[in-house]
């Protein structure tokens, strides 16, 4: 996600109440004669304590939808396959919004409750520690944008001709229910039910587009990789769409808003070329396929990195579209334990984009770093990298550029080649995985055969601006 703040969903007093009253609930059940505990309503991450569930480990989710763009209407089935983690007697999904029809646990109806964003399931039976079982919610209504403390919007975005849905850091609850913290990855098949004439995009490979009565077509989608729930994505409307192949035979999927069509064409055209020289970068792509959704200028008021087809509003420049790219190995594919983690996301990305400038007769990586040093942004300087003050600026500068330069600083400790082997040893050893800073932090010392301290004090964790550079 380049330079833009898209984050918070801070825990409200409704929600710090639902989770008590979802507790009491639960301790109440406890008594029925079902044996084991329940899961947690939350995963107690650092900015979004209520984010994600406890007590199983998600591996794959069915997402049937149907959505009306003129009623505004989504109807939806989720299949929540998951691994019990321990004894449940209950546990919960992130849901916001919407309205639960029923809900089943392994083909057998179960009791639920909503509490804010929180669904919590009370199967008839115990599930046994380590067990598989699989959840069906059904489930329907308007779904909601949801505006961040700082002013931007995630969740179901409306547009002038259809729909986008974008989650980064929980919007993905506004429109299918699950485990949405980004530590709990999964396989998808997302299928979307549209009015003829309306294409609907999703992640990973299009199995199937077929009539589905009533003028309406099903696509359907696959996603065989582990995903984090906030870079899936829904994307409905008349799109013009192309498939072609890199030289290595990659597939490419790009689905374009006719009025973007022409400005984007050149761009476009270039995905070939920055797969490659990623893969050069990076090491191996750790997808099977990629392309990008180009929706209408402000249909969101960010791109975001979903996973193989990043969206961008309007047409993006040349290094935005590098960084999206960038992301499916830091951030996709190497996904933050939690949100406080964000910078090997961005720092990382925005780190290919200075490597991208120096690899194409651009600006070197140590002029960028060096223009930022010299720029006296204090924007730059609010907060350390793996220390934001709050879930407001995950998204901040400091994330981004600061980021980057801490990259820079260990590439400058360990010279480049151990530290661009670093980047993709840390890519591959990591891959469909979840990372850490202290991950981070130790796995560079080992491949530097040395402490980092000198990087870490003051590039990572140091406040305010180091004395020099």
């Amino acid at each position: 996600m380049p330079h833009h703040p898209a984050v918070p969903f801070a825990p409200t007093a409704r929600q710090a109440v639902g989770a008590v009253v979802s507790g009491l609930l639960l301790v109440s059940c406890a008594g029925s004669g079902v044996q084991g505990t329940p899961g947690t309503p939350g995963l107690r991450d650092p900015y979004f304590r209520l984010l994600g569930n406890g007590g199983y480990d998600a591996t794959h989710y069915a997402i049937d939808l149907a959505y009306d763009p003129d009623e505004s209407e989504l109807s939806g089935e989720a299949v929540i396959t998951a691994k019990a983690g321990k004894s449940l007697s209950a546990f919960n999904l992130d849901l916001h919004g919407l309205d639960v029809e029923s809900v089943t646990v392994d083909d057998k109806p179960a009791r639920f409750n909503r509490a804010a964003d929180e669904l919590t399931v009370r199967p008839d039976d115990e599930i046994p520690k380590g067990s598989t079982f699989t959840t069906r919610v059904v489930y329907s209504g308007e779904p909601e944008t949801i505006t961040d403390d700082d002013g931007s919007e995630e969740g179901w975005l409306y547009t002038d001709d259809g729909a986008l849905a974008l989650g980064e850091p929980a919007g993905s609850k506004a429109w299918f229910p699950g485990n949405h913290h980004p530590s709990d990855k999964a396989a998808y098949d997302i299928a979307i039910t549209v009015p003829d004439g309306l294409e609907a995009v999703s992640n990973g490979e299009l199995r199937s587009e077929k009539p589905a009565g009533s003028g309406r077509t099903t696509f359907a989608w696959h996603s065989a990789e582990p995903m984090a729930s906030y870079v899936a994505t829904v994307a409905i409307g008349p799109y013009e769409t192309k498939t072609s192949t890199t030289d290595d035979g990659l597939p490419v999927f790009t689905a374009v808003a006719p009025a973007e069509a022409e400005e984007s064409a050149e761009v476009l055209a270039r995905i070939p070329e920055i797969m490659k020289w990623s893969e050069g970068r990076f090491g191996p792509y750790p997808f099977s396929s990629t392309g990008a959704i180009i929706d209408r200028e402000g249909a969101a008021g960010y791109a975001l990195e979903t996973q193989t087809k990043p969206v961008f509003p309007g047409a993006p420049d040349l290094e935005t579209l590098v960084h999206e790219l960038a992301h499916q190995w830091y951030g996709n594919s190497v996904t933050p334990k939690t949100w406080q983690d964000m910078w090997l996301n961005e720092g990382f990305a925005t780190y290919a984009e200075w490597l991208w400038a120096e690899d194409h007769d651009g600006d070197t990586a140590q002029e960028t770093f060096d223009a930022l040093y010299e720029s006296d942004d204090p924007e730059l300087w609010a907060f350390p990298p793996a220390e934001p003050t709050d879930a407001s600026v995950i998204s901040d500068t400091p994330v981004y550029e600061r980021g980057a330069m801490v990259l820079h600083k260990v590439r400058e400790a360990m010279g480049d080649e151990p530290f661009f082997s670093l980047m993709k040893d840390w890519a591959a050893d990591h891959r469909h995985g979840n990372a850490d800073t202290d991950d981070f932090t130790a796995y560079a010392e080992k491949a530097a055969g040395k402490n980092l301290d000198a990087v870490w004090g003051p590039w990572l964790y140091g406040d305010g601006k180091p004395k020099s550079p």
